[in-house]
């Protein structure tokens, strides 16, 4: 009797040691949806269990504490999992914490709360950010410019930024797409909504909004661009005050040498970068790489550089991959002028042979932000009225999980950086 009592307990603790965890892989060879498992660990994150994300192991691998849910959810979901013991977890914590290994095992704490900032009626297939969510099934709000001037940021940890144009210049389509019914509506739409909330140009309207992002991430928010939203939203900040609209945009001519009145010390990114005065040209400075490139699509590709794991947790973070070197895609605003970047930034991703920045990050105040160049990682030079892009095609695509790790960093426990 004595015996199967033993017998019974051993299996018991047993089963205990070898059903601790649940170990997502995320290198190329191991993890067969890598933008579905970052939905996993904000699942786990959301009902309450704790994760780590293990930097620059197995490809930026994921440990959650275990939970029959979240192992379902992981097979409904169809994401690559292992049941690992707590002795095979604490194996893998202890390599990882070598001195002599690169590498980070980063606790995340708590699922932050997620808005998108894009107007209502926009398909879900006009911004990279919003399917890749929707495709890892991670809970988002849509605000706006009401809801952001009404101060309704201070209820989230994380904003994305629509392909937007900050500036008042309609995304510059004015050239090719000024009598197209899209384009007449939505200058309709941007002017209602500019008078309904008190002013009287859809430019100044939209440089407040700026200003109310820009204090949102001096206070400790964090913020996320890609594509136009980028340079429009640093352009905005300095010509605040400078009407640098055209009388098609605005109803009056600009003001005489605005060019000079900009001022480079409101930007978050960028410096000295020469404003574009024709209208008709969709390009809003010399910021933007788009018509400098001189490179083939079968070359086109950036590197991601490497970061100091353990001293320099956000880039790393930012920069996990199961491949250092990502296809490049275009976009209004695609790459980024290394002459036009403040020295204060750090640029995560560069094509070095076209010199030029694809992904970069800094601080600004207690906050941060990110800029991603291009408009959609899997669509290498998306077009108005083009098709939208089927995750389900490309569920292992380098390009998107770029975006995933800027929606999970700010759930983790971070040290202060050293570089």
């Amino acid at each position: 009797m004595k015996k199967i009592i033993y017998t019974l307990l051993f299996l018991v603790f047993s089963n205990s040691l070898w059903a601790t965890f649940i170990y997502l892989p995320m290198s190329h060879d191991n993890q067969k949806n890598h933008l579905k498992a970052y939905g996993i660990v904000y699942y786990a994150l959301q009902n309450g269990l704790k994760a780590k994300w293990l930097l620059n192991y197995d490809g930026g691998a994921f440990l959650i504490e275990n939970n029959e849910d979240v192992e379902r959810e992981c097979k409904i979901r169809g994401v690559s999992y292992q049941i690992v013991s707590d002795a095979k977890s604490q194996i893998i914590l202890e390599g990882i914490s070598s001195p002599s290994k690169n590498q980070e095992a980063v606790l995340l704490e708590k699922a932050p709360k997620i808005a998108v900032y894009s107007p209502k009626d926009k398909m879900p297939w006009d911004d990279a950010v919003t399917m890749v969510l929707t495709y890892a099934e991670i809970p988002f709000d849509v605000i706006y410019d009401e809801e952001v001037l009404n101060d309704k940021l201070l209820l989230y940890e994380w904003l994305h930024l629509h392909h937007e144009d900050f500036t008042g210049q309609y995304g510059r389509f004015y050239g090719a797409y000024r009598t197209a019914p899209w384009y007449i509506q939505q200058k309709k739409e941007a002017e209602a909504l500019a008078s309904k909330l008190g002013y009287t140009k859809v430019s100044v309207e939209k440089g407040e909004v700026a200003k109310k992002i820009r204090n949102y991430v001096v206070g400790g928010g964090f913020m996320f661009a890609m594509c136009s939203a980028t340079d429009s939203f640093d352009i905005a900040l300095a010509a605040d005050g400078v009407d640098i609209c055209e009388s098609m945009f605005d109803g009056d001519p600009s003001e005489p040498n605005y060019q000079s009145k900009i001022d480079f010390t409101k930007t978050f990114a960028f410096k000295d970068f020469e404003l574009v005065r024709n209208p008709t040209t969709y390009e809003f400075s010399s910021i933007d790489m788009t018509t400098k490139r001189r490179i083939n699509k079968e070359t086109d590709y950036f590197t991601l550089k490497e970061f100091s794991a353990k001293w320099d947790q956000v880039p790393t973070m930012l920069t996990q991959n199961h491949t250092q070197l990502v296809k490049g895609f275009m976009g209004q605003t695609t790459s980024f002028d290394r002459s036009t970047i403040k020295s204060t930034v750090m640029i995560l991703g560069d094509s070095k042979m076209n010199g030029e920045a694809r992904y970069i990050h800094g601080v600004k105040g207690k906050g941060m932000f990110t800029f991603y160049g291009g408009h959609d990682p899997e669509d290498y030079q998306h077009r108005v009225g083009d098709p939208k892009t089927e995750l389900d095609l490309h569920p292992t695509s380098p390009g998107y999980r770029l975006i995933l790790n800027n929606v999970l960093f700010p759930a983790a426990k971070k040290k202060k950086q050293k570089t």
